[in-house]
């Protein structure tokens, strides 16, 4: 990655569900880029707000259900404003999603074919004999054998594995310059994992496109990413690259994660569990540290009034102060810095 330019700036972006009369922000302040030629991996446990990240830049929520607020800017426009007629130009052609169930996603009635052809049709002007061969081109492309066959059958048809290359292969129709992935492995098998990853990884190192990779396995995040934004309760609480996260992680909801993840070397020993979870939207607390509730052995005074994130080395922020007195409870005293 050696390009510096921004694709996509993302500004104190909120995300509200309304909730009787109320809305609560499921996305509430994020401030992050996505650069051109660069995986970015969005990471969180569920309910942290990473697919409602992803469906607001895509423009996929319901106007009437929904408030998003903020700077979506790209190509000098804030997407946040955008109708949905104009949004409906920019997703598929600009922006591509990779959905994290292919089964819902795909049309059960249409053959694998027609719907890769359909964003063909709205966005370019190939002619149709055009269109059928880029089909088989992409089909090709994210490794189905047997393209033409493929193009014929139905979703029902296909294993898991194959329809998520379906999925991608449509996601790129139009060659994108954002790809977005919510969690694109999760229901495969470690094989098939390992393959999808592989093909986006060419993916983005043929086009160049920026992708923004969620999940909330770091296993996925260190074969693949660049740079890594940890969210917990609708904020970004770390952002770093992710040699630099990975080998130096400080929030202690980050280092609470890495903690939980089985250990080769660490058989018999108790897995870490991160105490309570994720507070739902209308309980979530809207000031201090929302993530002191499940650190109750850190007192009060050691986490911010209004956390914000700090620069603690090049490119590495860290929201709230308390990641400076954090220690497992396990541990006997002190700070852990």
């Amino acid at each position: 990655m050696n390009n510096t330019e921004s694709l996509l700036t993302i500004k104190d972006l909120h995300t509200g569900f309304r909730i009787k009369d109320t809305y609560y922000d499921a996305v509430d302040g994020v401030t992050i880029s996505l650069k051109k030629n660069e995986i970015l991996a969005i990471v969180g446990e569920s309910g942290c707000g990473k697919s409602t990240l992803a469906t607001s830049i895509i423009g996929l929520h319901d106007h009437n259900t929904t408030r998003v607020q903020g700077q979506i800017n790209y190509k000098n426009v804030n997407l946040a404003t955008l109708s949905e007629e104009k949004f409906n130009d920019v997703r598929g052609e600009e922006i591509g999603m990779i959905f994290q169930d292919p089964l819902s996603a795909l049309n059960p009635l249409m053959r694998i074919g027609e719907q890769i052809e359909e964003g063909l049709i709205y966005h370019t002007k190939l002619s149709k004999t055009e269109r059928l061969d880029r089909v088989l081109e992409l089909l090709a492309q994210v490794g189905i054998p047997n393209p033409e066959r493929t193009a014929q059958q139905f979703p029902h048809q296909l294993s898991g594995g194959m329809r998520q290359r379906v999925i991608i292969a449509i996601a790129i129709s139009c060659k994108p310059n954002i790809i977005i992935a919510d969690e694109p492995t999760t229901a495969l098998d470690v094989t098939i994992q390992a393959q999808i990853l592989d093909l986006l990884i060419d993916l983005q190192e043929e086009t160049g496109a920026g992708i923004i990779l969620i999940t909330h396995d770091l296993g996925v995040v260190s074969e693949v990413a660049d740079r890594v934004a940890v969210m917990y309760a609708g904020q970004i609480i770390e952002e770093a690259p992710v040699e630099e996260l990975f080998s130096n992680p400080k929030h202690p909801y980050t280092r609470s994660l890495f903690n939980s993840i089985p250990q080769i070397n660490s058989e018999g020993e108790k897995l870490q569990v991160i105490k309570g979870m994720v507070p739902s939207l209308m309980k979530l607390p809207r000031t201090g540290c929302r993530f002191a509730s499940r650190i109750p052995w850190i007192s009060e005074h050691m986490h911010e009034t209004n956390p914000t994130l700090h620069e603690v080395s090049p490119g590495h922020f860290v929201r709230c102060t308390c990641w400076q007195h954090f220690h497992f409870e396990e541990e006997e005293g002190g700070s852990s810095k």
